[in-house]
């Protein structure tokens, strides 16, 4: 091998040791940031807590989103007790864990949880409601939360399966002007009775 080809190889090989140094770094970085999150949200973004929902095969986008709204305060943040880790038992909340985050910790936070697969919850549900709620998901819903809320790809949560707890909280959250609405989905969630937001809960949590 003359000088030249020796000294391409070795140029290649510092490149892809370069690389893979990086990505292991990247990696290393990114169990790191998620530390915390996986003693609340589990492995993978899925637990068996009820006020806690499973965030796993989100849209990046629309984690990144959540998070930077919990960071200005921009959304509620329910007290919740820490299920798992150094801190189990603890309370805590959502402004609390991301307060700290730079944005560039939280795209990788987002990129990492989008990387995995949404668990769907186990749930008891009343098959009579969730055969009313399919029919308003249909006929009020769908467009932005198409396939049932069940795409990650229409950046709106996925909530297909998702805890009836949480779903519930946010709902709440949305009718008292405490969480960001959009101006789509505004007027019909008003128009939804109590009763219609109950049967459209039993609707998700009735997707397996």
């Amino acid at each position: 091998m003359t000088k030249k080809h020796t000294g391409y190889a070795l140029l290649a090989c510092s490149a892809l040791f370069g690389l893979s140094l990086s990505t292991a770094a990247s990696a290393a970085d990114v169990g790191k940031l998620t530390e915390a999150c996986v003693n609340c949200h589990g492995k993978g973004g899925a637990n068996t807590e009820a006020a806690i929902p499973n965030i796993g095969g989100y849209s990046s986008g629309y984690l990144a989103d959540a998070l930077k709204l919990y960071k200005t305060k921009g959304r509620p943040c329910p007290e919740v007790k820490i299920p798992a880790g150094a801190k189990k038992g603890t309370k805590s909340d959502m402004c609390q864990a991301v307060k700290d985050l730079s944005d560039a910790d939280i795209k990788q936070i987002a990129d990492s949880y989008a990387e995995q697969k949404f668990v769907r919850a186990t749930q008891k549900f009343d098959a009579a409601l969730a055969k009313k709620g399919k029919a308003i998901h249909d006929k009020s819903c769908e467009k932005c939360h198409s396939e049932g809320g069940s795409v990650a790809d229409d950046d709106a949560g996925i909530l297909a399966g998702q805890k009836a707890a949480y779903l519930e909280e946010q709902i709440k959250f949305f009718n008292e002007g405490k969480r960001p609405i959009s101006k789509k989905m505004k007027p019909k969630l008003e128009a939804l009775s109590k009763d219609d937001v109950q049967a459209i809960i039993q609707y998700y949590i009735s997707i397996k």
